[in-house]
């Protein structure tokens, strides 16, 4: 009789660890689905409006390589000035709005999303008084006065969207924190089916040359506010935290800014690094060349970073959620298989861009001696591709749990302390060019990543 009760107790727990396994498992699948419904739309869209500016940046490098250099200078700047900063402080809404909405908070989350746009509102004031003297401050910074002159006509032209921008980011957030990808993706498509035909007529038919493309900028940005802000205001999807603007959005300012600030310096330092490269590379030998060819390695890895970034996107809204709801468990879930779909995503990518690498400049470029030098930068471009897949989707854990600041000590130290200054060395006094601008780099989120991942893991003990 023993004996039996004895085998019977361990067939009992046997079938109780295999229906816990299982449950693990569907548990897993379920959370596979989340972030597959999240990043997947949410890449569509992150990819459709950057390739406003790809496409603009395309049309233009056909009418020569002063116009291509001096609108990817212009597009830097404006990347350095206000794209960058405008999506690193709208990202406090990951924390702040992903977290309340988990919290059945609902009416606080349109709330903080029209605190955040008039907050970015305000910071883009003083920004748009330097662009009106961006054309002075290059030259005075050693650039060429040609370059110079077409960047500062292009940003000055490029003012209206500057301003979209600061409206657009926070309203995608607020869909992104309820999970509401459908109309996200709706109205990136239809911005960016306008903005092709658009940007083609401008640019080539109205005889505006470059100058078309930030017009064309400027309709497609406020025309994609206005399809989700109507949305927004009539939709029956967003009764729950549609809310009148009140005197209230004033009190969460000193909140969201709180979150904005190690937000957007996160976000920042990284885009800034690569920035500061595309300005260098104007004072190389044959500015035109270098500019051209290391503005078309960075829209190639900007463009392939949407994908990670819908990761990122993901990952964010659903640990926010999570931690909203008091569920830690569930978001080191989200955590640990969104990294894993990063490591196949990141190999998937580089291995195509490998195999593309030697007629992909033609897509930018006539001029063959820009599609040899990309082949040539390839190889470190596909290295940049893999390490800032990692660190987007860990960047992305790091706001929906509010350790944005963690995140803006590491990028201040793998790419101040160690990337710049020694990608200038290689550049200029190892006389490597563009490749040694480039190559240090391309290292630098590799000392991002691996502090990241040790900082997420003591975090989550810790938790």
């Amino acid at each position: 009789m023993s004996t039996n009760h004895v085998e019977e107790g361990l067939l009992l727990r046997k079938l109780e660890t295999d229906e816990e396994n299982i449950g693990g498992i569907r548990s897993w699948v379920v959370e596979v689905k989340r972030i597959g419904y999240l990043a997947g739309p949410m890449a569509a869209v992150t990819l459709s409006q950057y390739l406003l500016q790809v496409i603009s940046l395309l049309l233009v490098g056909h009418l020569g390589e002063l116009y291509l250099s001096s609108t990817a200078v212009a597009f830097s700047l404006s990347s350095v000035t206000c794209f960058t900063l405008l999506i690193g402080m709208a990202s406090a809404l990951e924390t702040l709005g992903g977290q309340a909405y988990g919290a059945h908070q609902y009416k606080e989350v349109g709330t903080q999303t029209y605190t955040a746009i008039f907050s970015l509102f305000i910071v883009s004031i003083p920004i748009s008084i330097v662009w009106i003297y961006m054309e002075y401050l290059l030259i005075f910074m050693g650039q060429d006065p040609q370059i110079s002159h077409e960047a500062g006509r292009f940003l000055m032209y490029l003012l209206p969207a500057f301003f979209g921008y600061a409206t657009l980011q926070p309203l995608i957030r607020y869909y992104l924190m309820q999970s509401m990808i459908i109309p996200l993706l709706i109205s990136s498509c239809l911005t960016i089916a306008i903005h092709v035909p658009l940007c083609w007529f401008l640019v080539y038919q109205s005889g505006l040359k470059n100058i078309g493309a930030a017009l064309s900028m400027d309709v497609s940005l406020w025309m994609n506010v206005a399809i989700l802000a109507s949305y927004m205001r009539y939709s029956p999807a967003c009764e729950k935290t549609r809310v009148p603007i009140s005197w209230e959005i004033f009190d969460g300012m000193k909140e969201f800014f709180k979150f904005a600030i190690p937000s957007a310096v996160m976000i920042c330092l990284e885009g800034w690094s690569f920035e500061i490269i595309i300005v260098l590379s104007g004072l190389l030998p044959n500015p035109q060349l270098e500019t051209s060819v290391l503005s078309v390695c960075l829209n190639i890895l900007s463009t392939l970073y949407s994908i990670p970034y819908g990761l990122s996107a993901a990952v964010s809204t659903r640990v926010s959620n999570e931690l909203g709801a008091g569920n830690p468990q569930g978001a080191r879930t989200s955590v640990i298989i969104v990294m894993l779909l990063a490591v196949i995503e990141a190999i998937v990518a580089s291995t195509t861009l490998f195999s593309c690498r030697y007629f992909l400049g033609y897509i930018f470029s006539n001029e063959k001696e820009v599609v040899e030098y990309l082949s040539n930068l390839a190889p470190l471009v596909c290295l940049s591709v893999i390490m800032d897949t990692l660190q987007a989707t860990l960047s992305g854990v790091a706001r929906g749990c509010g350790w944005q600041h963690i995140g803006a000590y590491v990028n201040l130290a793998s790419f101040y302390l160690f990337g710049v200054p020694i990608a200038a060395l290689l550049g200029f006094y190892s006389h490597l060019r563009a490749k040694g601008l480039w190559k240090s780099l391309a290292n630098s989120p590799v000392k991002h990543t691996t502090s990241l991942l040790r900082t997420r893991n003591a975090e989550m003990k810790y938790k």
